[in-house]
């Protein structure tokens, strides 16, 4: 099969792991060259980096100028231009202390790294977007439509970002870039399953083993699993490349069935 994306150029944020990596990985092998962002290259974006299509960052998008140095960047090693931006960077810890126990640190860091540096980097990278064929994919959660007392922090700036998204979608529409969110439930990542994960950190409060808080996190889902980062960056490649090009302002929820609602 012929690749989707020859000679297209992407960047991605959060990119050495989990999801992140999933999506650089899957845009590489279509044939785009990428433009990886992180804070540290780990040894498996190390190893996509010696195919040549992928181009390791690193970078603190938590600081007000990090993303547009992640853009500069990026520009400079894709030729100045760009036609795929992945927002996917972000972080949860789960506020097994309530609502009081979060502060106002808390939440501006976790609106920093979900909303703002979303927006920070959107905001260098929209310049460099074609017209006519430019695609921004942002990876947004379950939980912005679907509120965790656990996650609220999370969950308020999982909801910012989407209604960022579709503002910014009837604005840049017009000129032929498209912007769509895609909404995974719980994945099979680190940040769930890993050391110090949402599912041992639950584990610890509840005195249950990470392994059941993970079976009963997807135990009301119709399909009883957790959903693979590769099945999140095939969904970033419909989005980016040019089987769906007039979806826009579109968020399409990955979950198992987790939301039950229409």
């Amino acid at each position: 099969m012929e690749p989707q994306l020859p000679g297209r150029t992407a960047l991605v944020t959060g990119a050495s792991r989990g999801i992140g990596l999933a999506i650089v990985r899957a845009l590489a092998e279509q044939g785009a060259s990428v433009v990886a962002g992180a804070r540290s290259t780990t040894r498996e974006l190390a190893a996509l980096a010696e195919t040549g299509r992928v181009h390791p960052v690193t970078v603190d998008l938590s600081t007000p100028d990090g993303p547009a140095a992640l853009v500069e960047a990026g520009a400079a090693l894709l030729g100045d231009r760009l036609d795929i931006l992945v927002n996917n960077v972000g972080g949860v810890h789960p506020r097994t202390g309530g609502f009081l126990s979060v502060s106002d640190d808390d939440w501006l860091r976790t609106l920093t790294i979900n909303f703002l540096a979303a927006v920070r980097v959107t905001r260098a990278a929209l310049p460099h977007l074609p017209d006519h064929g430019g695609s921004i994919v942002t990876i947004n959660s379950v939980n912005s439509a679907l509120p965790d007392p656990l996650v609220i922090d999370y969950g308020a700036s999982k909801a910012a970002l989407a209604n960022f998204c579709k503002a910014l979608s009837k604005e840049v529409g017009p000129r032929g870039v498209r912007v769509n969110t895609v909404s995974p439930g719980p994945v099979a990542t680190d940040l769930w399953l890993g050391a110090g994960g949402v599912a041992e950190t639950v584990g610890e409060l509840n005195n249950l083993a990470p392994e059941e808080v993970a079976k009963g996190a997807v135990s009301g889902t119709a399909t009883g699993r957790f959903t693979r980062p590769e099945e999140v960056a095939n969904l970033v490649l419909l989005l980016a490349g040019d089987r769906a090009t007039n979806v826009t302002g579109a968020d399409i929820r990955i979950d198992g069935g987790l939301v039950t609602t229409m």
